[in-house]
């Protein structure tokens, strides 16, 4: 951990996060998956189908569901929730990013005939 700390730079902190093209890019290619750590009402209203669903309160007594080989990106409808869980997770030794944007950005990437970009197994 605290090599970790040790790298604590807000202006040098790109470590920490993914952009929505490179998500899409190490997902349609099975090298992440996504941890979709909104609470249950945000879930019930908007449903990505696809991700791990593990809100961030249920993180600590869930960490043996999580995958280690693979990088696991963090993602809330912003991104302030998944910053934090991403370096919680780093410090449990987790490869975990948090999504640029979150899923609201994801969401407007994907929009119209950009969707199929994705490829999500259901």
């Amino acid at each position: 951990m605290d090599t970790i700390i040790k790298k604590i730079n807000p202006c040098q902190m790109s470590y920490l996060r993914i952009s929505v093209d490179d998500f899409i890019k190490q997902y349609n290619d099975g090298e992440c998956e996504l941890i979709d750590i909104r609470l249950p009402f945000e879930v019930a209203r908007w449903q990505l189908n696809f991700g791990i669903i593990m809100p961030t309160s249920e993180l600590p007594e869930r960490l043996d569901e999580l995958p280690k080989d693979k990088l696991l990106v963090i993602a809330c409808p912003l991104s302030e929730r998944a910053n934090m869980v991403s370096f919680y997770l780093k410090t449990q030794g987790f490869n975990a990013k948090y999504l640029m944007g979150g899923m609201i950005d994801l969401m407007d990437r994907l929009k119209g005939g950009k969707a199929k970009d994705l490829k999500i197994n259901i």
